[in-house]
């Protein structure tokens, strides 16, 4: 099975330009993909429901969309009746299996007064698998606050880890007429985390290591999926800067429960798209 995680940058190329089509090509024969920054009725695009978009792109994958950040633009009276345009900001999953079950995640935030600040979040879908159900998850932490990025990452740690105890996004749905969802333990968490290998952000998802043992498995800390292959090294990048390509940092991530790391066959970096400021990884499940 393969995943991709793609922040598509409303999207926008590292050219600045609108190419949708050049984003799905750059993700071909993926399973399950997880996108952020997703939108509905932003000026920089033109408005594009890119939801619907995306979809379009890939006929094949069932999706859902989390607009975390969701906000009134106008209305208009069409047929008697009043139609809204919202501006949406958020997270998409598709899937080449159904996806059961869906929690859109609210991380936590705090207000800011000279520096954007939206509300972000983690998109949950339980996708029924060949190899059996499975959590996924599209991530966006905070782009300028560190202490915010480790609130966040506390909360999902929490929302995660403790998913089955919680019940998921539904218990006891038999007397709605329908089958509870299943209650997968393993997970994979996709995503622009907005921090650098070793920060402090990510040391509270990690956990830190070891001097001379490293990082070993251990319940409570999810698997740097693109580490455990050897795919992060000094040089690595996941972010260009549009205006200075020189300006470059590694931001995005998958993270694994560990009862699948035994199945991790692959982990790495598209360093050839282009369809946004940001790279595809890709994390191959046997």
């Amino acid at each position: 099975m393969k995943f991709a995680s793609y922040n598509i940058q409303f999207g926008l190329g590292l050219d600045r330009q609108f190419d949708p089509e050049r984003i799905a090509r750059s993700l071909e024969g993926a399973d399950v993909i997880a996108l952020q920054e997703v939108t509905r009725g932003m000026p920089h695009n033109g408005g594009v429901d890119l939801v619907s978009v995306m979809a379009d792109l890939f006929p094949d994958h069932h999706f859902i969309y989390g607009p975390a950040c969701d906000l009134h633009l106008s209305s208009e009276r069409v047929d008697g009746r009043l139609v809204d345009k919202r501006y949406q900001f958020g997270n998409m999953v598709l899937s080449r299996w159904p996806i059961l079950a869906h929690r859109m995640l609210l991380l936590p935030r705090h207000r800011t007064f000279d520096k954007l600040n939206l509300q972000r979040g983690a998109t949950e879908a339980v996708i029924a698998t060949p190899d059996g159900p499975l959590r996924v998850y599209s991530v966006h932490l905070d782009h300028v606050s560190p202490d915010e990025r480790i609130d966040q990452i506390d909360f999902l740690k929490e929302r995660v880890l403790n998913f089955v105890n919680e019940g998921g996004a539904i218990t006891g749905a038999t007397e709605f007429g329908v089958a509870d969802p299943p209650l997968p333990e393993d997970f994979l968490i996709l995503g622009d985390f907005n921090m650098e290998p070793e920060s402090p952000e990510y040391c509270a998802m990690t956990g830190y290591g070891d001097a001379f043992y490293g990082r070993v498995l251990r319940a409570g800390f999810p698997v740097d999926a693109l580490a455990r292959c050897g795919a992060v090294t000094a040089d690595s990048v996941t972010w260009i800067d549009c205006d200075n390509h020189a300006e470059r940092k590694h931001l995005d991530y998958c993270f694994l429960s560990p009862g699948l790391v035994p199945r991790l066959k692959d982990a790495f970096i598209d360093i050839e798209a282009e369809g946004s400021d940001h790279l595809p990884i890709w994390v191959e499940l046997g």
